[in-house]
């Protein structure tokens, strides 16, 4: 961390250098003013103890004042991070995800001849978040297991935070086009508007790893919520810094509001040598289809309908081995592939 804060400890010299400076020109005064100010201090606590002691108002001042400067510690400025150490993956939106042409199937099953369930528009707002995250590290937790012991795990984690830009994609209304046509189209007007959005984030790790054969096999992972990992790794990135896991970031974030998250995973292959995290919730757009060869419909509803969500997935290379594990050979991006891209799943 020291080498990713270099500015912090600069700033600790200068303040490590200002504060020798001052005590070399006090020290430099004649010895009656330092004296003569030492008796003046003392004199002054003095009276103030004593003021204290019998004031009952005082007493009972000095715990509010405690509790209020308790209630602002975590308002404190967080630690300034050197550039490129937070990556950016910026809101991907699209005008097309507002809308889609189906077939209403349930209403076909009903009667084929319903040519105005045909190909109907669906329309629906589409926002999303910004994205920005640290790589993944690694720390080793004591994690409480069933009957009360300790077990000690290696934890992989990422910190992250996400911020709501606005500008959501909303369709309004109905609009003639300019001129005559045969089957009277018409347009859809779509606003941006800035609206909060309830984020339910939905974190998975796919590790990949090579067998014997030459041939890879995937291990999926769901993130796990370790609450111990949780206050040693926010000790080590930020104590400033309140970091929330999957569970507490399900909330609604208000229009320029940034909130910071850790997501943590254990028990991760060791064998692997690259691996994927995805990443659901950061936008409302999906996809549905119906296909014909799963189509159940049952109480009016097709049971066989797959949706898909517009996921994030971000791609990490490990040139490393199982025997020793460290996040230094954890690196961005896999060798001839895209960084990071969105997919529908």
């Amino acid at each position: 961390m020291q080498s990713k804060h270099l500015d912090q400890a600069f700033d600790r010299r200068m303040s490590d250098s200002a504060g020798g400076e001052s005590f070399c020109r006090w020290s430099a005064l004649p010895g009656i003013v330092g004296a003569t100010t030492g008796c003046v201090l003392g004199l002054a606590l003095m009276a103030s103890m004593a003021w204290a002691a019998d004031d009952p108002a005082a007493e009972a001042a000095a715990p509010a004042a405690a509790a209020g400067a308790a209630e602002e510690a975590p308002g404190k400025s967080l630690r300034r991070l050197a550039p490129g150490v937070l990556i950016t993956i910026l809101p991907e939106r699209k005008m097309e995800e507002t809308v889609s042409r189906h077939d209403l199937v349930e209403l076909l099953a009903v009667d084929p001849k319903f040519e105005w369930a045909k190909d109907v528009p669906i329309r629906h707002r589409t926002w999303a978040l910004e994205f920005r995250f640290k790589p993944p590290r690694m720390i080793w937790v004591d994690v409480p297991q069933v009957g009360g012991v300790m077990q000690r795990k290696l934890i992989w984690y990422m910190v992250y935070n996400v911020t709501n830009p606005g500008k959501a994609f909303v369709p309004v209304e109905e609009k003639p086009l300019g001129y005559d046509t045969t089957e009277g189209k018409v347009v859809w007007e779509v606003r941006e508007m800035d609206q909060p959005v309830r984020f339910v984030p939905l974190f998975l790790l796919e590790a990949r790893v090579r067998q014997g054969n030459g041939e890879e096999r995937a291990f999926v992972y769901r993130d796990q919520i370790v609450p111990v990992a949780v206050t040693a790794i926010q000790q080590r990135e930020d104590p400033n810094c309140k970091l929330l896991n999957t569970a507490e970031m399900c909330r609604e974030i208000a229009v320029g509001e940034t909130v910071w998250g850790v997501v943590t995973w254990h028990d991760i292959n060791p064998e692997l040598y690259r691996f994927s995290i995805f990443i659901e919730g950061l936008t409302n757009a999906y996809r549905w289809r119906d296909d014909p060869a799963t189509m159940r419909i049952e109480d009016g509803v097709n049971r066989g309908r797959r949706l898909m969500r517009k996921t994030l997935k971000i791609n990490f290379w490990r040139p490393g081995d199982e025997y020793f594990e460290h996040e230094g050979e954890i690196r961005y991006g896999f060798p001839g592939e895209v960084d990071y891209e969105w997919i529908y799943r």
